[in-house]
């Protein structure tokens, strides 16, 4: 059966938490999350298929303090290690440039403070991952890593790319006119990068960006403009953006997919209609079917999990086992916010 989820109105928590030392992997997945709507849904989603797919290491919520009680219990009951942040904002009176949605965004600076951590690889809570991805947990360091975005789709129509049909993952179809100045970098799509967590890097965010105005996609803009000198494109079977399928199909081995990211207008599974434009196609119907799966697979379930490894011979020697008995010393436990930088 799939989790139980409401949503609450009432944001307002009275639960006083304590931690305590825990042995943790040094490497870990994060998403984020805020509010008390329907996005739990994903992240319990996350949550299942990274477990599916036999991952090592823990996945680490990011939450703000507006996610309500009911909630972070659900999460903690999947398994996850609940770490309540404070909100970041840009430069006062200066959110009317970025889309307002977007704005509550900048908050995830804060898991640059993650520093137990010695690498993590950060993924949005509409993404779920169908092939494990550990190794790119070892790709060197020094370097910030995701898949480069696509400028085609309508929520683009203000960017000078869209406006004269440019695209990166088709370079050579339309040049870059010489009189909007020189190319633009690689643009890559924040749903999901590869990072090393450091102090003087977040701070050095948070600085940056109370100098920075804030520009249309908010944190995405900025995060590409903070690590334009060190970015380092892979490839988009790890941040499969649901436009590539008709945009860029050619760029697609649909196949060898292991990350797929449900952004599209219409996708979130947990919304699904099927009603908005290019939601009826067959493939888009796969992906939402494959989501729905794991997240209805109660077998996938942490308790449901723990129980089966420990049912097992020799699960002792078993890396799964290990995440797991490591990760479990963490629930019923939150990290509570410092206070606000």
């Amino acid at each position: 059966m799939a989790p139980n989820i409401t949503t609450n109105t009432n944001t307002t928590t009275t639960t006083t938490v304590t931690t305590k030392p825990v042995s943790m992997p040094s490497k870990a997945y994060v998403t984020f999350l805020a509010g008390n709507g329907d996005y739990v849904k994903g992240v319990v989603g996350l949550a299942k298929g990274l477990r599916k797919v036999k991952t090592m290491y823990p996945l680490v919520v990011a939450i703000l303090p507006d996610v309500p009680e009911d909630h972070r219990e659900i999460l903690v009951s999947q398994g996850c290690i609940v770490r309540e942040i404070m909100p970041v904002y840009p430069p006062e009176n200066q959110t009317q440039f970025a889309m307002a949605y977007y704005v509550i965004n900048y908050s995830k600076l804060r898991i640059w403070e993650f520093v137990e951590y010695s690498k993590m690889i950060y993924l949005d809570g509409d993404i779920q991952v169908f092939e494990n991805i550990d190794h790119l947990f070892d790709l060197p360091d020094n370097h910030f890593y995701a898949v480069m975005d696509c400028f085609c789709e309508k929520n683009w129509s203000n960017t000078p790319q869209h406006k004269i049909g440019y695209c990166q993952q088709c370079p050579d179809k339309v040049n870059w006119p010489a009189e909007l100045g020189p190319k633009p970098p690689l643009y890559f799509n924040a749903g999901f990068f590869v990072y090393e967590p450091k102090l003087s890097t977040y701070h050095e965010l948070l600085e940056t960006l109370q100098v920075t105005s804030p520009t249309t996609f908010a944190e995405q803009d900025f995060l590409n403009m903070f690590f334009k000198d060190i970015y380092k494109p892979i490839s988009p079977i790890y941040n499969l953006v649901l436009a590539m399928l008709w945009r860029h199909p050619e760029n697609i081995e649909f196949d060898k997919v292991k990350v797929v990211h449900y952004c599209a207008n219409g996708s979130k599974p947990w919304r699904y209609t099927g009603e908005e434009d290019n939601m009826d196609r067959e493939d888009i119907k796969l992906l939402v079917k494959k989501w729905w799966d794991i997240y209805n697979d109660e077998s996938l379930d942490y308790k449901n999990t723990m129980a089966s490894v420990e049912a097992k011979a020799g699960v002792e020697k078993n890396g799964l086992k290990r995440f797991l008995t490591a990760v479990s010393e963490a629930v019923g436990h939150y990290i509570n916010a410092p206070s606000a930088a």
